[in-house]
């Protein structure tokens, strides 16, 4: 008989968004009438722009042409993809043979996590995006959950809290492998600072460790005093990943289409070349991203992409403001809209009791704190990722609690 795979008996009983899903439905079964809105999920709801479903179009009508039909890409992604991501992205720090394209940025974060094995030690913010904590415990990076403390043995949190503004304190921090930070940060919307990258590669250094560097929020970044990239920060293409993402910049989290970047100059302990061994290990386990999508991608970097990509970052960023202005007058928020997130304290309860009440008094779905982390207790995440009168009455809603 074969033997079950013991790590994934050790993830808890239900992933944050299914059990979201979960709850709401069972709302409804019970109150079928019920205008529910969605605040929940960050999932884009603004359609893709028409001349990028049309290159994507072009593409996939190509495929039934003997002239113009191609099979396997290149495992790394299209070469002109990768030379336009760079130049526009990240000129001056990153040569386009550094970068390779994927099917979505958690998708290479889950072979990232199986790529670096069992034998690191993992830091990572709290509150935190599921999957680092789920993807570690899968990767059999972190011992037994302990229920007590509300986290796993061998994995090391990081508390992002107002008092620290949503920075982790790594002065007395050490003998960590692979630290995973996200910025803007998800789901608090904090965006760290110059300053406090440098902290963070200055870190990565002195401990010899890998950051693993979220950026899916990057392009919504309004504030040109802060930084988008973590290789805007001298040194960290010795010490860093970075993972990219259409999915929030183009509305591609069904069309799945993403980057990471391995520098030349990482390397392991034994100096190996980390960028070298990723593409052994990708080529051997991946067939590249979708034609289709990338020759999307390839319009989303065309001057009119770019312009259009610039109209629906502006959307949700509006979105957010309304959001906040409303949730301001009843509650505290911790938002500095970079981010498409609200990140709101609503007291000392639980944030599944703060989640059921928002869904029984307003009939709004949102996402509780605690779900990313035991640093999210008594927060909720609001998502402005919605139509603009759903959101509108969402605010209006919010008023009247």
């Amino acid at each position: 008989m074969v033997k079950l795979n013991q790590n994934i008996t050790k993830l808890q009983s239900s992933y944050l968004f299914p059990e979201v899903l979960r709850r709401k439905k069972s709302f409804l079964e019970k109150n079928p009438e019920a205008d529910l809105i969605s605040l929940s999920i960050g999932d884009t709801t603004e359609p893709i722009p028409s001349l990028i479903t049309e290159a994507m179009n072009k593409a996939a009508t190509s495929l039934a042409s003997k002239k113009s039909y191609v099979g396997y890409g290149p495992e790394q992604g299209l070469l002109e993809l990768r030379e336009k991501i760079t130049a526009k992205y990240y000129p001056e720090h990153i040569d386009p043979n550094d970068l390779f394209i994927n099917d979505g940025a958690k998708c290479d974060l889950g072979r990232l996590q199986m790529f670096f094995g069992q034998k690191v030690h993992v830091a990572l913010q709290d509150p935190a995006y599921p999957v680092y904590v789920d993807g570690s415990v899968l990767a059999g990076q972190t011992g037994e959950f302990c229920p007590d403390k509300n986290t796993y043995e061998d994995l090391t949190l990081l508390p992002c809290l107002p008092e620290n503004n949503f920075f982790p304190n790594l002065d007395n921090l050490s003998g960590i492998d692979l630290i995973y930070f996200c910025s803007p940060h998800n789901p608090t919307g904090a965006t760290a600072t110059f300053e406090q990258l440098e902290k963070l590669v200055a870190f990565a250094k002195r401990n010899k460790a890998i950051i693993i560097y979220d950026s899916a929020y990057a392009f919504y970044i309004q504030d040109p005093s802060l930084p988008k990239s973590i290789y805007e920060i001298e040194g960290a293409d010795e010490v860093a990943i970075e993972i990219g993402s259409f999915s929030k910049l183009a509305g591609f989290t069904g069309v799945r289409l993403g980057w990471s970047i391995i520098p030349q100059k990482l390397k392991f302990e034994d100096g190996t070349s980390v960028k070298k061994l990723w593409y052994r290990y990708l080529s051997t386990i991946y067939n590249g991203a979708s034609n289709i999508a990338q020759y999307g991608g390839l319009a989303c970097m065309s001057r009119d992409g770019q312009l259009e990509l610039k109209k629906i970052i502006s959307f949700y960023l509006e979105n957010a403001r309304i959001l906040k202005e409303a949730i301001d007058e009843k509650f505290q928020t911790f938002s500095p809209l970079n981010a498409p997130y609200i990140w709101t304290y609503l007291g000392p309860k639980s944030s599944w009791d703060y989640f059921n009440m928002l869904l029984e008094k307003a009939s709004l779905v949102t996402v509780p704190g605690s779900g990313f982390g035991h640093c999210g207790e008594g927060f909720v995440r609001f998502s402005a990722f919605g139509s603009r009168e759903n959101i509108q009455r969402a605010a209006k809603r919010i008023l009247t609690l």
